[in-house]
């Protein structure tokens, strides 16, 4: 955070109001940190090169209705592997308000279609409560904590309940996501952090979704490499990582989410 925004601004907390309780305590069924650590340490080595189908079941065995995947809704390949060995889970998406059309109707066609349980997840502000509160198109002025009330802060509420969450990071999308491991721990979140489709190239993405008619993004097909919310994407030239589109005014790669 740059300091714009303080915790009473969040919602975390009320003035002179009390913190939130810790979500350990809040859940008796939570299991415990030290022990998902060594859990996902263990299997990070041992996955490390498996299948991502492997992954997933893994995942799927050892969280039960614990485990969530999460989706940008850029395509839905991951919701679609994790259905095949988790038929029901939950897909969560973070529905900031600012999302391109074709990107709501990809997350609406993902629950018509797929065995899965989509959550949208919104905000505790609306645009214009935020706008509001911190002045007009935040995004502009502080994409970072634009990110933290729109992305980071709901996913967290939405993260509460489980154990372990799936992401679709893949090591061939940017600089950034290069080590980024089959399954880590998040010690933020206390959570197991699953990432099956770690190792997968742009054409294993692009024959999966051949394969099993995925549903995919248009937005993909006009020139985004990555897509986000629309105020901070733009379309990708020839040579530039897939994620160069994002926040291209600003020295800023990724939304938090996944650090």
């Amino acid at each position: 955070m740059t300091g714009l925004l303080s915790a009473t601004g969040l919602g975390l907390v009320g003035p002179g109001g009390p913190k939130l309780a810790d979500p350990a305590r809040r859940d008796p069924t939570r299991r415990d940190p030290a022990e998902l650590r060594a859990l996902a340490e263990r299997a990070g080595r041992e996955l490390e090169g498996a299948p991502a189908l492997e992954i997933a079941r893994w995942a799927a065995d050892t969280f039960g209705d614990r485990v969530c995947v999460t989706s940008s809704m850029a395509d839905a390949v991951l919701a679609h592997l994790v259905s095949r060995v988790a038929p029901g889970v939950d897909v969560v998406f973070l529905d900031t308000g600012l999302h391109f059309p074709e990107t709501l109707r990809v997350r609406d066609e993902v629950a018509r279609r797929l065995p899965v349980n989509v959550r949208s997840i919104r905000p505790r502000q609306t645009v214009g409560q935020q706008d509001g509160e911190y002045g007009p198109r935040l995004f502009n002025r502080s994409p970072d904590d634009c990110c933290q009330l729109r992305k980071v802060e709901p996913l967290e509420r939405a993260l509460s309940g489980y154990d372990a969450w799936a992401a679709g990071l893949r090591r061939d999308e940017s600089p950034t996501r290069a080590n980024t491991p089959v399954v880590t721990f998040d010690p933020r979140r206390g959570k197991v952090k699953v990432n099956p489709i770690a190792a997968w190239s742009q054409a294993d993405v692009d024959s999966y979704i051949s394969r099993y008619d995925i549903p995919v993004n248009e937005l993909l097909g006009r020139g985004y490499g990555s897509i986000g919310c629309w105020p901070c994407t733009r379309r990708t030239k020839a040579g530039e990582d897939p994620r160069s589109g994002r926040w291209a005014m600003f020295e800023k790669t990724e939304c938090g989410l996944h650090l």
